[in-house]
């Protein structure tokens, strides 16, 4: 369903991340995708949908998703490789019609959603650079590779369409702004300034990120783009009832 007023049609987008569902959250979810169905047009999980990265888990969640009755765009979070599942993970939500996106993109409601689990690396000046022992430069490259495939996903985007309004769905944070609580020795595990660089080349509308449960809600990019932490224990110690960010765009 879409708004209309005005003549502007209004496209409700809700954002939540770190849902960590478990073999034993059998009918927990159901009733909150449904309310959250009535309220958005669009919901993005970002990342850790299960919480110990287990096929069991996602397959709770693929039943709780049935209560879904809009579109969904999700990305992996790094709970969800922790078995090494993520890939069986990954398949069983496409059965369900989940939008997965890993250096993906896809239009709906006439606007388009880039996707990738991002990675570490620290922010701004605490950025790590390549440069030192094989492990350390292969830390960093993980970072280079999923910012360079967030590029891909939104050039593809402005390629089908250059005027298309852009979302970024991650899962590790893109500025430091958002992480601000955490401890701060944990920062360059949080997210990576590098993921940044895409989303204000390209022109994003706002990006949607998780994993840093006791961080800030909203920051900003150098370039003014609006980046929401969604992570669900934040968005409950923000007062929301129901935990889901909303975006009207």
């Amino acid at each position: 369903m879409t708004i209309t007023q005005s003549n502007t049609t209004i496209t409700r987008i809700a954002a939540v991340g770190d849902i960590h569902v478990r073999e034993s959250d059998q009918g927990k979810w159901e009733e909150y995708f449904k309310q959250v169905s009535e309220k958005a047009d669009v919901l993005l999980l970002c990342g850790d949908l299960t919480d110990t990265g287990r096929v069991t888990e996602a397959e709770v969640l693929v039943k709780e998703l049935k209560g879904c009755t809009i579109p969904v765009v999700a990305v992996l979070g790094n709970h969800d490789w922790e078995h090494d599942e993520q890939d069986e993970i990954r398949r069983l939500l496409v059965q369900e019609k989940v939008h997965m996106l890993d250096g993906e993109c896809v239009v709906i409601e006439g606007i388009g959603f880039a996707g990738v689990k991002g990675f570490g690396g620290g922010f701004d000046r605490g950025m790590l650079g390549m440069f030192g022992e094989k492990a350390l430069k292969s830390f960093v490259q993980e970072a280079v590779d999923e910012a360079l495939k967030l590029d891909g996903a939104l050039a593809r985007l402005d390629a089908e369409n250059e005027d298309i309004k852009k979302i970024a769905v991650l899962h590790y944070a893109p500025i430091k702004e958002t992480v601000v609580g955490e401890p701060e020795q944990i920062f360059p595990f949080l997210g990576s300034s590098r993921l940044a660089d895409p989303i204000n080349r390209r022109g994003v509308l706002a990006a949607f990120h998780g994993h840093a449960h006791i961080g800030t809600l909203e920051g900003k990019t150098t370039r003014g783009v609006k980046v929401f932490n969604v992570s669900k224990p934040i968005l409950q110690k923000e007062g929301y009832e129901l935990p889901f960010y909303l975006l009207e765009v």
